[in-house]
């Protein structure tokens, strides 16, 4: 499962991107298009045209992770093109992976513990 700890930002390629690219034309990508760091805390994620499968690029202090998930049915609610990445939060992030829009308002109102007496 995909870990969040250490990344302070999610940034999301609007519209498709190329799946055959790999680490290298990924992070090529992060630093030509998006005029950031590939080598950041942040989690880089790519879509392909077809909404069902993605690919998030992180460094690590050592290298390159990259993850990739593919959907067997169904598509990611993904957001139109742009030529400027969309700075998500975490929380956002887990909605798409899950299947849910951004446009949402939110998931479940907040709700604290009732303490029994």
């Amino acid at each position: 499962m995909l870990n969040f700890s250490g990344s302070s930002q999610v940034y999301l390629a609007c519209g498709p991107t190329d799946m055959r690219k790999s680490i290298d034309g990924l992070a090529a990508l992060v630093q030509e298009q998006f005029a950031l760091s590939p080598f950041s805390t942040a989690l880089f994620v790519f879509c392909n045209r077809k909404r069902d499968k993605l690919k998030i690029l992180q460094w690590d202090h050592a290298g390159f992770w990259l993850y990739y998930r593919r959907l067997e049915r169904g598509t990611f609610q993904w957001p139109a093109g742009s030529l400027s990445p969309l700075c998500l939060t975490e929380r956002e992030l887990r909605w798409l992976l899950d299947g849910l829009s951004l446009s949402q308002w939110q998931a479940h109102p907040s709700a604290s513990p009732e303490v029994a007496i």
